[in-house]
């Protein structure tokens, strides 16, 4: 057989609501949490009997919002400056001949809401909508391996950055009671520097904006300091509560 047909299990539901912004691996921000939601067929109680007793997950997902664009044999990976090229296969690159991804993550908690099952995650670093097709259970003893050698990314990523925050961008953390580790995630996605790497090397300030959860975040970069100047709800969220 030359090609297969998988059906999705269930959705994401994360912080992230755009590519720009996401760790580039699983694990680095414990405070990013989301959710699994299983839908019926697979919202049975009997597909996860027994998974509360694992504290970690691996995720077969789906690069949805980048299957459609190909792949290819040679792609350049953020973590060398996005200058050198590596075989697809060297990397975890999204363009890739099928468009799966695998991600670790924490399981905080399992719950059925309605005639859905939801598993409560940590440590995300997957878009939200992201399709999940299936779900397997992290066993430290073989997937934890001491003497494994990762290449040209043998150690977390780690920057210079520093970040801080304008007083209404800090007043906006401290007041909503949704997220109460907003600033926290905030912080560590900007200390990871989500920039592209060729924006890295302007020397003039600049601007950016991401959303996070309902949140739309505006910073400046001067140097390796990020500042974060306004935090506010989106309008479509605000509609909403306001219904």
């Amino acid at each position: 057989m030359n090609s297969f047909q998988f059906n999705v299990i269930g959705t994401i539901e994360s912080p992230y609501k755009q590519k720009f912004a996401i760790p580039r691996q699983p694990g680095l921000i414990p405070e990013a949490r989301g959710k699994l939601i299983l839908t019926p067929p697979y919202a049975d109680d009997d597909i996860i009997r027994g998974i509360e007793t694992f504290s970690h997950l691996w995720l077969v997902f789906v690069f949805h919002q980048t299957a459609d664009k190909g792949w290819s044999p040679l792609v350049r990976p953020p973590r060398l400056g996005g200058n050198t090229r590596k075989g697809v296969f060297a990397t975890r690159a999204t363009f890739r001949p099928n468009p799966i991804g695998l991600s670790v993550v924490k399981l905080d908690r399992v719950y059925r809401k309605q005639d859905k099952l939801v598993l409560e995650l940590s440590g995300i670093d997957l878009l939200d909508g992201t399709p999940i097709l299936d779900i397997k259970p992290y066993l430290p003893y073989a997937d934890a391996l001491q003497d494994a050698i990762g290449g040209f990314a043998d150690s977390a990523p780690e920057t210079l950055m520093t970040v801080s925050f304008s007083e209404q961008a800090r007043d906006f953390c401290q007041a909503q009671t949704a997220y109460p580790d907003l600033a926290l995630l905030t912080e560590k996605v900007l200390k990871q520097d989500p920039r592209p790497s060729y924006k890295k090397q302007r020397d003039a300030a600049q601007q950016y904006g991401m959303t996070l959860y309902q949140f739309n975040i505006k910073w400046t970069v001067n140097g390796e300091h990020n500042h974060v100047t306004e935090i506010s709800q989106l309008s479509e969220f605000a509609d909403r509560r306001s219904q």
